[in-house]
């Protein structure tokens, strides 16, 4: 028989009760410590000038008879475009598309067609471009003064786009990621934390509205009506606070 000292197995017992308990705290705290997150969210804007513009309309004439409608709109077309010339813009700024035309029909009370066509209307649209967009947006308004001089032209809004979105893209994103990252360290120095690794990150939806403006949309705006805009970037970010 051996001379050394036998162990009890209730005390082998407790002590492995107590090494997995141990280990399960620790465990346990571990994955808590990993489990607290901070989510913020982090926004940053910017002034923008629109630098490119686009402005539609038709020329229109009319008259009983298809030959007469198409005179009309002939008879207008020299007013027309030496009214551009004088705003300033040259022949070629401007696209011409064919002409259409489009037969008025009568109708009854009741609401059926009668066979007969009362009039003819020829349109002729016009697309002019330019970067020089404050003139454009003069034209636009000066254009329904022509009606003085027997021209028909049925103008549309005027489109003013910002051409350089990729050149100011990644600075605005990047001031939100930075705005976020600000905020979730003044949470956590707030609350006696320490901000951890970052542990997820997402750039919201780019938003270009007016200036002052408060529209925002989830699949993001993309204004044409002003000259003068703003860009708002956000981003959301989750954090390791430890």
């Amino acid at each position: 028989m051996s001379d050394r000292p036998r162990v009890p197995s209730s005390f082998i017992l407790a002590t492995g009760l107590v090494l997995s308990a141990v280990i399960i705290a620790f465990t346990w705290r571990g994955n808590h410590r990993l489990a607290q997150t901070l989510d913020v969210s982090g926004s940053a804007r910017q002034d923008i000038t629109a630098d490119f513009a686009v402005l539609r309309f038709n020329l229109r004439g009319e008259g009983e008879l298809a030959e007469a409608a198409y005179r009309d709109l002939r008879r207008q077309a020299p007013a027309l475009e030496a009214f551009l010339r004088g705003h300033g813009f040259a022949p070629e700024s401007v696209t011409v598309q064919p002409v259409t035309i489009e037969p008025i029909q009568e109708w009854t009370e009741r609401g059926q067609m009668t066979g007969r066509t009362l009039r003819y209307n020829y349109r002729q649209r016009y697309e002019l471009q330019s970067g020089d967009v404050r003139k454009v947006a003069a034209l636009a308004l000066d254009l329904a003064g022509l009606v003085e001089q027997g021209v028909r032209v049925e103008p549309e809004a005027p489109e003013f786009h910002f051409t350089r979105l990729a050149e100011v893209k990644g600075a605005v994103q990047a001031a939100a990621a930075r705005d976020a990252m600000e905020r979730a360290r003044s949470i956590a120095e707030a609350s006696g934390a320490r901000l951890g690794a970052i542990r997820r990150a997402r750039m919201g939806v780019l938003q270009i509205t007016p200036k002052h403006s408060t529209m925002i949309a989830d699949y993001g705006v993309n204004d044409l009506t002003s000259i003068d805009k703003e860009i708002t970037a956000t981003a959301h970010a989750s954090f390791a606070i430890e």
